[in-house]
């Protein structure tokens, strides 16, 4: 029989990986502080596009794994995951991240009163309120269980996989893993069916990512800040920059201000560590790309995982 595997998290990172061991038939048990709706991955937008990861040529391959498995999720009801259009304006030159992939990615002049030039383009998008929960579901359907609870440390014995994020700052021992702050607004849809990205100034984020019954807008990137309370003048800013660049959001009403540490490090551990007792599998430091990698790096995990045993 499969060695019992431990995973330690419930984001996007953590459940991708248990699922990926589960569906390979190991045992697997998800520990986590948080629940899945309480972590930072549910505070996400969704969008599929690489932001705040390294190294380039690991994570482009990571990516292009989970663009090609969300691709194949947006085919499903119940998943959470569509394949929607949207722009990228205030960018001229052309987003090396789509190489490779079947992206319709085109140029397109004045897509915007304020910006003479953009890119359009159809990728994933993920509504993390039910894309979670469709993970767990996976899991427990495949035999492997979640459980709420806190650790102070990383179990030394058996096989543990740690995608802890930002904790792996005390779990792992790791000053390098550094919070990115974002803030969010979660907001009513007012018939918004495109995306917008504004990435004119590389220094402020504006985002406006519509899902079925809301809009995720954004947004900030304030490195090292571990404050988890929203900014209301931040919020502020926010949803002025989200309503130039979208005016239907006029129209729309908050339902909700959230921020989320994205667990930034010079770049992704994904790396097989043996101990005296035990093996532990590290998967963090994603920064604000975990949706975007997450698949990628539970086929690695599974690989790794499948040369130990």
């Amino acid at each position: 029989m499969a060695a019992r595997i431990t995973v330690i998290g419930a984001g996007v990172i953590g459940l991708s990986c248990a699922v990926r061991l589960a569906e390979a038939g190991h045992p697997v048990d998800v520990m986590a502080r948080e629940m899945p709706l309480e972590t930072t991955s549910a505070v996400a937008g969704g969008l599929w596009q690489p932001f705040l990861a390294e190294p380039a040529d690991l994570v482009a391959g990571w990516a292009q794994a989970t663009y090609h498995a969300l691709s194949r999720l947006a085919q499903e009801d119940e998943t959470g995951v569509v394949l929607r259009p949207g722009y990228i304006v205030g960018l001229s030159e052309r987003p090396t991240w789509a190489d490779g992939l079947p992206v319709d990615l085109t140029y397109v002049n004045h897509p915007h009163p304020r910006h003479r030039g953009g890119w359009h383009l159809t990728v994933p998008m993920v509504d993390m309120t039910v894309y979670l929960p469709y993970l767990v579901a996976r899991l427990q359907a495949a035999g492997g269980t979640l459980t709420r609870m806190p650790l102070s440390a990383l179990p030394a014995r058996g096989l543990v996989v740690n995608c802890t994020g930002l904790a792996s700052r005390a779990l792992a021992a790791d000053p390098s893993v550094y919070p990115v702050r974002g803030q969010v607004l979660r907001m009513s849809n007012p018939g918004i069916t495109e995306w917008w990205a504004d990435d004119a100034d590389p220094d402020v984020l504006t985002y406006v990512l519509p899902h079925a019954r809301h809009v995720v807008i954004g947004g900030t990137a304030q490195e090292n800040d571990f404050e988890t309370t929203p900014d209301q003048a931040l919020a502020a800013q926010i949803l002025e920059r989200a309503k130039e660049l979208v005016p239907a959001l006029e129209r729309a009403t908050v339902l909700a201000h959230r921020v989320g540490l994205r667990p930034a490090r010079p770049a992704v551990r994904l790396e097989t560590v043996r101990g005296a007792e035990g093996t532990t599998i590290h998967c963090y430091g994603h920064g604000g790309s975990g949706v975007t990698l997450s698949w990628g790096c539970a086929d690695d995990v599974l690989a790794q995982v499948s040369a130990l045993t």
